[in-house]
């Protein structure tokens, strides 16, 4: 990433190496980072990620308002009830191909 990169993940934790983003923050090889996710999460308290002024980490709210999580109950009770009557999954997860 060039120097004036911002970085957000808002995603997974353990899609960004934590310990490879830290050194790029501290070193400013990049420019800042916005993290919803963190790996591991939480971080310790004494993680120098948690100290650099050029990031902000939230505690994993990106779902967290009341709409969204109302959304969700009904999504999984739609879920839960087509599965039991034999239906189609309104949110089915299918698990990634097999490697050849």
């Amino acid at each position: 990433m060039k120097p004036t990169a911002i970085l957000v993940n808002a995603a997974r934790g353990a899609i960004v190496d934590t310990e490879a983003l830290t050194e790029a923050l501290a070193t400013r090889r990049i420019f800042a980072a916005a993290l919803d996710v963190t790996d591991p999460e939480p971080l310790p308290r004494d993680y120098l990620l948690l100290r650099l002024d050029n990031v902000i980490i939230t505690p994993h709210l990106g779902s967290a308002s009341e709409q969204t999580r109302q959304r969700m109950t009904e999504l999984s009770v739609e879920n839960l009830l087509a599965g039991l009557e034999g239906r189609p999954l309104t949110c089915r997860v299918v698990p990634p191909p097999t490697p050849a």
